[in-house]
């Protein structure tokens, strides 16, 4: 347990005494955002005011929302490597900027070691937290530090003139931010205040204010409005938004997220446009803070051309925001309850204009006639249209949603009439209301999809149940007719025939599949008592060992059956269990693993193309099958290419390798037959997977066109070449992540907007129907990274498994048959320490079976879940990391025990670094020890018949179910998402562990108990795998070689791609063509221009 010193129990008690700000993000290219919420959430608690930037932001975003929102403090966590570059650019440009005054705090777990800590605190960051820090002060102490570190009063920076905020410099727009943080503390200058309002009073500057309810998606569809306004007026405008939240009544703390979901207040090429200030309330009967008005008039002597003003979300009877403003826009859903609601709700009197956001939920066209009525009575304009009144429909998360162009179009004409300076507009007229063109991922009328399969297992279940009570009775009573007949000479009689009434009811009611499976069980029996099991296919007798004999001389079977004569229980097994192989592959998809082939995945990923080569040729030398498992740096898992800019540069090759381009890829796997099929790969890559798999299947392609023209001394002719390649794509063997559901809930590699991913995703999948891609999985339906960000086990599973669900239902919606898509599917989980990983394969291959038999009455082929293990990431701790190998090898034991299909064992130094040869060697020798040393592992189902087992498969998949039930009233995976229910649930259930570790509730062994009475837990030297110099400096050499190669084709293949989007083709094929020319940076900008960019969640 953790036993902090008095000091620590004082910080975790500190409250400020001045309003301390916070900017809060995870680090460029980094997704891992649980410790950062954690954070966050304790700095509001402790009265801060938080703005949450989320994940994946670079120095630069950082620093600049850190300069206007004028705070104190920066916090950072930082967990995918390039921190030393990171942490020392933020430092250079806070001074460069006039931000060297403000403190930068940060922590990366492991990640960042002893030295690299040192080596940033001498530099100038203030503090970089250890997990050494970490049990040492407890969370809420480190957090006490920061803010009493952070305490003091910033309004003594604020400008006494007029004059040093007006201009467009950056030093004029940080003299604005410092300006109202004294007008926010109300310790301004009362003589330049005169003179701000003096100015304010001259300038004709229109200001629009957005307010509306909660959750109404109000900063989303400020956000798109922005990005139209720059779009429309070539960027020429100056645009000042002022975001409000409330303060929470308890601490005084308060969350100010709205900068999060802005994508458009970024520099475009003519520099900085968009300057945005978040304030809280301070204050808890308003929806807007007392500062405002002066604010206001700070933003229009500052010379800004419009001022856009959003506030907190609003009860029916505030409106606040209309003394403030000049055009007033009320955003609300379609969820107000009754037509007669509407009367009730004060800002449909004062707003001149009404957006019904989030038009695609259900009732959204009711809604929109019935607000126009509404409107229309309120403005009393009886003599126009309902249709007539400034009502629009709008989706604001759906990219370039023409319903959000209408309220845009309509919101300039009336900013015009009141003195914006318009240039003419570059955006298209569009002639609607609302949103139109809808074509939901999954349809309205399929939103119970997984209600309705927790009914048909539950009902599959319970029809298991009723057989097996029926065919125990049946056998029953013929055995009664069997010891009557045997028994009693006159065995004829009135007890004979109501003997034989009911033994034929029963017999009537015993459905065909448990007749079935009950006349097959003693040939089953049969076949699986002997030395080898046969069976026959196509004329070919394949022949399988079944026993295998101890050194003892014991013979252990390969699969054993229960011993069962009851023939209820007979029925039941079979049932719900039956043997590896057969429905409902509760104990394994294949009714043998292949001889000489573990399931082991050789993983390699560092530094460039060559050296990760060279480690896979490594780690697989003297296997019979090459499992190539791919990590790649996270430039390339955010869709970049590598960049000399440092917090750029510093990522580029670390944690895994770095491609950029088609040559990259095809040094990647050199030396490797990708046709082969003892080969096969798995890509973890999700947000720009649809490139790199393009990247992939195109060397897989080229590699059979040179064997070729190796073979022939020539060239294959177009005939040729074509057979050839779809050779090639028919047999190319292995598995691309690309699960964007999972991204989006947990692991926060997405880049474009989810529905265009969802988009392309579909786009894969039937570009691989069209050409019989049948040994590559489109997609790895991914648990494992949603319990990295903190799921627990049941979580994992049953976002996993609804998220597979949510993918079969939107490929039906787009025509596709499901056993054309379903077999091309498969899954991707983490095995933990907690007891329910045991069982989490095996109710999972239980739940899918059942639900593509019985509900989509897909083929056998579909119904068989495929899934790949790895061993928990979040498990590996940087104290002891020895100890590290011990957890893998138990979480490995139990995937082997539950028949994954393949599995990767960490290496016990990942908490740390990218894993050494050494360690890789270890993680390995797991894996063989327990497949060829270890004795129990020669049984193929040892799960089977165990009472923990079967009773943790019950309570687990009943859990699982109810979660699907859940998910259901929320509207389904995409409707939950909408809410943020996934990602919430995965942030508590974070939460909850952590505590419990930090206060040793939950004990982990080296870390918060049986701890190294000698210290130094954490090693101070330890080989780190870093890109070097070299490799890093020979990448963008590469790349520029390749721009330069393909300059004159890239630019007609850039648009060729775009007009595929805009024409909604099949994506995935042009993009088989444009990676032969483009890199990845350029298509997913290109992509970004069509798709539309990924915004942030809270």
């Amino acid at each position: 347990m953790t036993d902090l010193s008095a000091e620590y129990r004082a910080l975790a008690n500190y409250r400020p005494t001045h309003k301390v700000r916070f900017v809060t993000a995870a680090s460029l290219f980094d997704g891992h955002d649980a410790a950062i919420n954690i954070m966050r959430r304790i700095l509001q608690s402790m009265g801060t005011e938080v703005i949450h930037l989320g994940h994946n932001r670079s120095v630069d975003e950082v620093v600049t929302a850190a300069l206007q929102e004028d705070v104190q403090g920066i916090a950072i966590s930082s967990y995918q490597g390039g921190h030393v570059e990171y942490f020392k650019y933020m430092v250079d440009l806070l001074k460069q900027r006039g931000g060297s005054h403000i403190q930068v705090f940060g922590g990366g777990g492991g990640v960042i070691v002893p030295a690299e800590i040192r080596e940033l605190q001498d530099y100038g960051v203030a503090r970089i937290y250890s997990p050494e820090d970490g049990q040492r002060m407890g969370l809420p102490g480190m957090i006490g530090e920061m803010v009493m570190r952070c305490d003091k009063d910033v309004a003594q920076y604020a400008p006494r003139a007029l004059d040093a905020i007006q201009g467009h410099g950056e030093q004029n727009w940080r003299a604005l931010a410092q300006l109202i943080t004294a007008i926010e503390n109300g310790s301004a200058d009362a003589d330049l205040m005169k003179a701000v309002r003096a100015q304010a009073d001259t300038r004709s500057v229109p200001v629009l204010g957005i307010t509306g309810t909660g959750g109404a998606g109000k900063s989303s569809l400020t956000d798109e409005l922005v990005r139209r306004l720059r779009l429309d007026q070539d960027d020429n405008l100056r645009v000042a938004i002022i975001s409000i939240d409330p303060s929470r009544r308890k601490s005084g703390g308060a969350l100010l997220g709205d900068r999060i979901r802005m994508n458009a207040i970024s520099p475009w090429q003519q520099g900085p446009r968009v300057y945005m200030r978040s304030l809280a309330t301070r204050d808890f009967g308003s929806e807007i803070s007392a500062a405002l008005p002066d604010v206001i008039g700070a933003c229009k002597a500052a010379g800004f051309d419009l001022v856009i003003v959003e506030t907190s979300g609003i009860g029916q009877g505030d409106a606040a925001i209309v003394p403030h403003v000049d055009v007033p826009l009320y955003v609300m859903t379609p969820e107000f309850g009754a037509a007669s609601q509407l009367e009730k709700i004060d800002m449909l009197d004062f707003a001149q204009f009404v957006a019904i956001n989030k038009f695609d939920r259900k009732g959204a066209a009711d809604a929109l006639r019935d607000v126009a009525k509404q409107v229309q009575r309120n403005k009393e304009a009886f003599g126009r249209r309902p249709e007539e009144m400034p009502v629009f429909g709008t989706m604001a998360a759906r990219f370039n949603d023409d319903g959000v162009t209408a309220l845009f179009q309509a919101l300039k004409l009336r900013l015009a009439e009141i003195g914006l300076r318009l240039h003419e507009g570059k955006l298209p007229l569009v002639n609607v209301r609302h949103s139109s063109n809808q074509t939901p991922v999954v349809p309205p009328a399929r939103t119970r999809y997984l209600s309705e399969i927790s009914d048909t297992v539950r009902a599959y279940k319970q029809r298991a149940r009723r057989q097996a009570v029926i065919a125990r009775e049946l056998q029953q009573l013929r055995s009664s007719q069997r010891m009557l007949t045997s028994e009693v000479e006159d065995a004829a009689g009135p007890a004979a025939d109501l003997l034989e009434t009911l033994a034929a009811a029963r017999e009537g009611r015993l459905d065909g599949d448990a007749r079935k499976l009950l006349a097959q069980w003693p040939e089953l029996q049969k076949a699986y008592a002997g030395d080898e099991y046969v069976v026959r296919i196509r004329d070919k007798e394949i022949r399988t060992k079944l026993t295998y004999k101890s050194l003892s001389g014991t013979t252990v079977r390969k699969v054993s059956l229960p011993q069962y004569e009851d023939h209820g229980e007979i029925v039941k097994w079979l049932m719900l269990e039956n043997v590896p192989g057969s429905f409902p592959y509760t104990a394994g998809v294949f009714a043998f693993k292949r001889e000489n082939e573990d399931p082991t995945r050789m993983f390699a990923g560092e530094g460039d193309a060559f050296r990760t080569n060279r480690r896979f040729k490594l780690v697989s030398e003297g296997m019979p099958a090459k499992r190539l498992s791919t990590a790649f740096d996270s430039v390339t898992l955010y869709g970049n290419d590598p960049d000399l800019r440092p917090d750029i540069y510093g990522k580029v090759g670390n944690s895994g390798v770095s491609i950029a381009t088609l040559d990259d890829m095809k040094v990647l796997y050199s030396g490797f037959d990708l046709c082969n099929p003892s080969t096969s790969v798995s890509m973890t890559i999700n947000g720009p997977a649809p490139t790199i798999l393009a990247m992939f299947m195109n060397t897989a392609v080229d590699q059979q066109l040179e064997k070729f023209k190796s073979e022939n001394g020539r060239e294959p002719t177009d005939t040729e070449a074509a057979k050839i390649r779809e050779w090639a794509l028919a047999n190319v063997r292995g598995t691309v992540q690309a699960d964007i559901l999972k991204e989006d809930q947990g692991q926060n590699t997405c880049i474009f907007s989810t529905e265009f991913s969802l988009k392309v995703m579909g786009d894969i999948a039937e570009y691989f129907v069209h050409h019989d891609v049948r040994n590559f999985y489109s997609v790895s339906i991914s648990g494992y990274h949603i319990a990295e960000a903190g799921a627990n086990p049941i979580s994992q599973l049953a976002f996993t498994l609804s998220n597979g669900f949510t993918f079969v239902e939107a490929y039906l919606a787009r025509g596709m048959h499901i056993d054309d898509f379903a077999p091309n599917l498969s899954f991707f989980f983490s095995n933990g320490m907690d007891p329910e990983y045991t069982v989490l394969g095996r109710v999972a291959r239980r739940i899918w079976a059942v639900a593509m038999k019985e509900k989509y009455g897909a083929n056998e082929r579909s119904q068989k879940l495929k899934y790949h293990v790895q061993t928990s990431g979040r498990s590996l701790h940087a104290q002891e990391i020895a100890f590290n190998d011990i957890r893998t090898t138990l979480q490995a034991l139990i995937a082997i025990y539950d028949n994954c299909n393949s599995l990767h064992t960490n290496a016990y130094d990942e908490a740390i670094t990218t894993p050494t040869e050494e360690s890789v060697r270890r993680a390995m020798a797991i894996q063989l020890i327990i497949n060829r040393e270890w004795g129990l592992a020669k049984n193929e189902n040892p799960n089977q018949g165990a009472f923990i087992v079967d009773e943790l498969t019950e309570l687990v998949e009943e859990a699982v179910l109810a979660e699907f039930e859940r998910i259901s009233e929320r509207g389904g995976v995409l409707g939950a998402m909408e809410t943020g229910y996934q990602r919430g649930r995965i942030q508590d259930e974070s939460m909850h562990y952590e505590m419990l570790k930090h206060t040793g509730e939950y004990p982990i062994i080296g870390v918060n108990t049986f701890r190294n009475p000698h210290g130094d837990t954490i090693p101070e030297k330890l080989e780190l795998a870093r890109s070097t110099e070299d490799e890093k400096q020979s990448q963008l050499k590469r790349l520029q070689e390749f721009h330069m190669r393909n300059a004159k084709e890239s630019p007609a293949m850039l648009k060729r791609l775009q007009q595929a989007v805009i024409d909604n083709r099949n994506v995935f094929e042009v993009l088989m063509d444009a990676v032969r020319v483009c890199s990845l940076g350029q298509i997913t900008g290109a992509l970004f221009e069509v798709g539309g960019q990924y915004r942030r969640n809270m």
